[in-house]
This record gives structure tokens, C-alpha cells and sequence, in this order.
């Protein structure tokens, strides 16, 4: 992957990637002397936000690594900025670098909502577990002005229909309403994602994602309020975070998480140079062993795509953490699979324009 724009150290200040290199459907970008060569001054890089209006929302999928078989992304990108982002190389499909842009040229689908229930009242659709935030987070910063998310989760309470929701950010509390009105009738269960206990390490990884005490409080909201909450102690990074493994779990179910759940690092296509450039940088010391970690559970590669294999890879050390995890679980109570969320309670609700019956 070609490094095309590396910015100033203080224009990345708050940003995950180093680099801005050019995504794998740009293959023609480069940096073009004008002849001017003038100085700009440094400045922090803004996030830019368009919107897109979207002409289907939610997306199916077959891979049986996965507990679901449909989602949605009310946004494209994300800027929590969190490096290791295996969602990164989906950016090249717009034509933009899965680096900065990733994090700081965003796409806002305003009518993610509209589409929504537009897809829920087809005739054919047949109900299932819907799941947001596999890929971008709903809740990253920009949702607080666009309110995407919220809209959407408006539209499933509706329609009666269940929902899983992952993410980092404790903008979710925001609508705690909502969840724990569906929470109630069986339809919503939320994973929260805390990598690391260590908030330096944290805020350098990800570093637009809320403190790990800040997401432990999350956590306990949701829980009080009577909503399912998971601890996913994912990406574990080999080397660098792995130790950490009992400690979250135990934080996670301290603050009243239900359930747990791992995924090792995964450095799909352009993934795997933003991530030994961030190594370099910030664990220089720690890179080797952590390379060397990854590329050992992946037969020698950085990544291995395969099913059954992609989300933690194999070998002795892949099976040293699943024991690990096993039993940390056991101990602490927290179920590795939680019950499936209620399907039967679906039903279309009223719109403008039906017909309404004579006997109503």
C-alpha cells in the first residue's frame, strides 16, 4: 500500500491512522506539485460529513461466523478512529483511503430511517434479528447532530422488531428510553466493546472512542435500566492487550454485564499496514512480539480470511486465550451465548394511508 499523504504529527493529533494512502480503487491518486509551493500552517484535520440518501438499508449476509444474518450502517466510516478497524477497507469502495479518510471524510445516510421501515413493511420481508454497528459504530460522535441511529431504533420499536446493537460509544445512554421499552418485551440486547483498561493505551488506539471507565459506566446504565448488556473484550490484541483478558471480564460483569464474548485482532487487506505503522510509532518495542503473535494463530500471514478460522485464528496460543475466556466466564457467571431475542411480536404498525376497517 503506497503512502501517498502522511500528515504533520499535530494535524493527527486525535486521529487513529498515520497515513491517508490510497484505497484500492484509487489507484490514481497522488500528491501534484501546482507550482505555487506555498507553506500552508498546520491545523488539526476536520471531519467532513455528507449526507447520501440510501436506496437500501439493510444488508444480508451468509457467513456462518456470524449469529446474524442481516444489518445496517446509518453512516460510512467512523470517526472514532480506532486503528485497528477491521471496517477500514470498506472506505476504498467509496473511492477514499481506508486511512484518514476513514476516520475524518464521513457519510451521513439521512434517510436511513425512511428506507428502514420502507424495507420492514415489504410484503415479502420475514423477521429476523437485525444487527447494528458490525461494521461502523451508530453511536460515534456525529450521530449527535444527525440522530440517525435514533430515528431508526424508532422505526424498530414500531414494527415490534429485535435488534442487537454493538458499540463504543456512550451517546447510547441517550436512548435509554427506547431500549428499555423494547428491553421489556424481549427485543434488544447491546454489546459494548472495551479494549483495554489502560486509558493511555486507549486514547492512543482509538482515539476518538469514549475512556474505558466511560464505557464500564455505559454499561451499568443500560444494566440498571433493565437492558441485556454484553462485555466484548474485542479486538484482543496478542501481546499488547491479551493480558488484560480476566481483568475486563471482571470489570465488565462488575458493572453488570450479562454475558461476555472475544474476537482476536483481525488486519484484513490495507488493515495491516495502518496497523504496523501504528505499532511502530506507539509500541515500538512490542511490535515484533505482537506480528509474530498474530502471524503464528494465521499460518504465517498477517490475516487469514477463512470462515471458521478469520475471528481467532488457531494454534496454541489462539487456544490458550478461548480456555482463558472459558474460564474467566465460568467463574464470573457470564454466559458466552445469550437467549435469541423474541421474533413473534413483529407486526407492521398503521401508516397514513391504510385503509382502516369499518368495524374499528
Amino acid at each position: 500500500m503506497q503512502n501517498t499523504d502522511r500528515s504533520s504529527t499535530q494535524r493527527r493529533k486525535s486521529r487513529g491512522a498515520l497515513s491517508n494512502a490510497a484505497g484500492r480503487f484509487d489507484l490514481l491518486r497522488e500528491n501534484v506539485d501546482d507550482g505555487w509551493q506555498q507553506e500552508l500552517p498546520d491545523a488539526s484535520i476536520t471531519t467532513e460529513i455528507r449526507s447520501e440518501l440510501a436506496r437500501s438499508l439493510i444488508s444480508y449476509n451468509r457467513s456462518p461466523d456470524l449469529p446474524f444474518d442481516r444489518s445496517i450502517n446509518p453512516y460510512r466510516g467512523c470517526e472514532h478512529g480506532c486503528i485497528y478497524c477491521f471496517a477500514r477497507p470498506s472506505h476504498a469502495y467509496l473511492g477514499l483511503s481506508p486511512g484518514l479518510d476513514f476516520e475524518t471524510r464521513l457519510i451521513a445516510r439521512s434517510n436511513a430511517a425512511e428506507v428502514l421501515r420502507k424495507e420492514l413493511s415489504a410484503r415479502s420481508y420475514k423477521v429476523a434479528t437485525l444487527a447494528i454497528g458490525t461494521n461502523t459504530d451508530p453511536y460515534q460522535p456525529c450521530e449527535r447532530d444527525h440522530q440517525l441511529m435514533r430515528r431508526c431504533l424508532e422505526v424498530l420499536q414500531a414494527f415490534n422488531h429485535p435488534v442487537a446493537i454493538v458499540t463504543k460509544g456512550a451517546m447510547i445512554e441517550r436512548d435509554i428510553d427506547i431500549l428499555a421499552d423494547m428491553a421489556t418485551r424481549g427485543l434488544v440486547r447491546v454489546g459494548v466493546s472495551v479494549t483495554t483498561l489502560d486509558a493511555d493505551l486507549s486514547r492512543r488506539m482509538e482515539p476518538r472512542v469514549p475512556a474505558p471507565a466511560r464505557r464500564l459506566a455505559t454499561i451499568r446504565r443500560l444494566s440498571e435500566a433493565g437492558i441485556p448488556v454484553r462485555i466484548m473484550t474485542s479486538p484482543l490484541v496478542p501481546g499488547l492487550t491479551d493480558h488484560e483478558l480476566e481483568a475486563l471480564l471482571a470489570a465488565g460483569q462488575e458493572a453488570g454485564a450479562d454475558a461476555a464474548s472475544w474476537i482476536m485482532l483481525r488486519l484484513p487487506r490495507e488493515v495491516s499496514e495502518l496497523w504496523q505503522d501504528w505499532l511502530q510509532e506507539h509500541e515500538p518495542d512490542r511490535a515484533a512480539k505482537v506480528m509474530a503473535r498474530l502471524r503464528e494463530m494465521h499460518g504465517g500471514r498477517d490475516y487469514d480470511p477463512r470462515w471458521g478460522h478469520r475471528m481467532r485464528g488457531e494454534g496454541e496460543y489462539a487456544d490458550m486465550i478461548a480456555r482463558r475466556f472459558r474460564l474467566a466466564c465460568k467463574r464470573l457467571g457470564l454466559a458466552e451465548r445469550s437467549p435469541p431475542l423474541r421474533t413473534d411480536l413483529f407486526a407492521k404498525p398503521a401508516q397514513a394511508g391504510d385503509q382502516l376497517s369499518l368495524f374499528s
